[in-house]
């Protein structure tokens, strides 16, 4: 049986405000200076940047199925934006966003990409979710050579330089889950159910793998549901016939409303029947409900609940701008990260320049990640936690297991 390498933790968590404000002396002043510098040399490609601003895109689904998911990656990105702005901005520009909604459509995505990158000439792009709408925008970014920082837990299998992972790959979340529920809660049996697209049936062959070939357990069953699905009655039938130590799922936006609500009308609970998901947050269990998900597991590197102090600096600013019935998912908090990475990017290649704050990227830190210690990977993906988080009736989940920072790896071995 293969195991996963947890490396120790490099570096420990900081309080938000002290870690945005200690900046090295040198990259302090090379900023002061950069900041100073005439635009035509910081900007040499022609991108939406004057001497006082900077333009940068958000794309994510406003409407349709999907904006259950990310509305809150949009507030979040807002939020990361304005706290930049009241800090100088970024090389002494402000940033000054263009909001665009995907509308829940594959190739809707693509066609606002384009927009944004041809003309808005924007420096960067902060968004998507699915896996169908990134692959839609990645042919775009890549042709017309824009920068994407993506937020979402997904399934790997890809690297681009046109592309920041700021969510998990498939090592890191769908592995480290499925071992938690093999060594912590005896599962020797799966049922695997997802929606049908990219991501989830990538995820559960990824996951079948694992299980089968690498853990010696059974999979018992795998279903598929149409995006935005509402009617589970058949899926619940095969999953209570064959009834699994543990249920794997990967139902997306919407559909989890109902998914869980039919689960809870079926009689299926946390009492009879361990669940784990990869795929809900605390942004869909505001719409599903905590009594309808209570007991059951997300796996996630990110939850609100979590106690440090950073992550509460961040959950009072987000509820101060976006009020205090507001919720922060997993992604949310990944979206966060987004234009605070470009940030540090930018003022490391001291450029807006699309290809120079690529390369700048690698090994980027972050000691003042809500989620804790992040650092950019060379393969564009980041070092991350997977915690698992147990649901309770209140919407919040308490984390009952943590691992060390993971290093990315999104192209794994014999999982391909």
């Amino acid at each position: 049986m293969k195991t996963i390498q947890y490396p120790c933790s490099p570096t420990p968590w900081r309080s938000l405000t002290m870690g945005l404000m200690a900046l090295p002396v040198a990259l302090a002043l090379s900023t002061f200076a950069l900041a100073n510098s005439p635009t035509e040399e910081i900007n040499t490609t022609g991108l939406a940047v004057t001497d006082d601003t900077v333009r940068v895109g958000i794309l994510h689904s406003l409407t349709g199925t999907m904006a259950i998911s990310e509305t809150g990656s949009v507030e979040a990105e807002r939020l990361a934006i304005e706290q930049i702005n009241a800090q100088g901005g970024v090389l002494g520009r402000q940033i000054e966003p263009i909001i665009e909604d995907g509308a829940s459509d594959w190739p809707t995505f693509a066609d606002r990409t384009r927009k944004l990158l041809t003309q808005d000439k924007v420096a960067a792009i902060f968004g998507a979710w699915t896996s169908a709408s990134r692959k839609a925008m990645l042919p775009v970014l890549e042709r017309e050579n824009g920068l994407l920082y993506y937020p979402t837990f997904y399934e790997g299998l890809e690297q681009s330089p046109n592309v920041i992972y700021t969510g998990q790959e498939a090592t890191q979340q769908i592995l480290a889950g499925i071992d938690w529920a093999w060594n912590e809660q005896g599962a020797r049996t799966f049922y695997l159910i997802g929606s049908d697209y990219i991501w989830p049936r990538t995820s559960m062959k990824i996951a079948r793998i694992h299980i089968e070939d690498v853990l010696g357990g059974e999979v018992l069953g795998e279903d598929y549901a149409p995006l935005g699905h509402t009617s589970f009655g058949s899926n619940i039938n095969r999953i209570r016939l064959r009834n699994p130590d543990v249920i794997f799922a990967a139902v997306v936006g919407g559909s989890n409303v109902a998914w869980f609500r039919q689960l809870n009308a079926a009689g299926i609970n946390a009492e009879n029947q361990k669940l784990l998901t990869i795929s809900v947050t605390e942004d869909e269990v505001l719409g599903i409900g905590g009594e309808n998900v209570e007991g059951f597991f997300s796996s996630m590197k990110y939850f609100q609940s979590l106690d440090n102090d950073n992550n509460a600096a961040f959950v009072e600013a987000f509820k101060q701008r976006w009020g205090e019935d507001s919720v922060i998912g997993d992604v949310t908090q990944a979206a966060y990260l987004g234009p605070w990475l470009w940030k540090a990017g930018v003022e490391k290649a001291g450029s807006f320049d699309i290809d120079a704050v690529s390369a700048a990227m690698a090994d980027i830190e972050l000691t003042t990640a809500p989620e804790g210690y992040v650092k950019v990977h060379p393969n564009r993906h980041l070092w991350s936690q997977t915690r698992i988080g147990r649901w309770n009736n209140d919407g919040q989940a308490t984390v009952v297991w943590e691992s060390e920072p993971i290093e990315p790896n999104p192209f794994p071995e014999g999982y391909q």
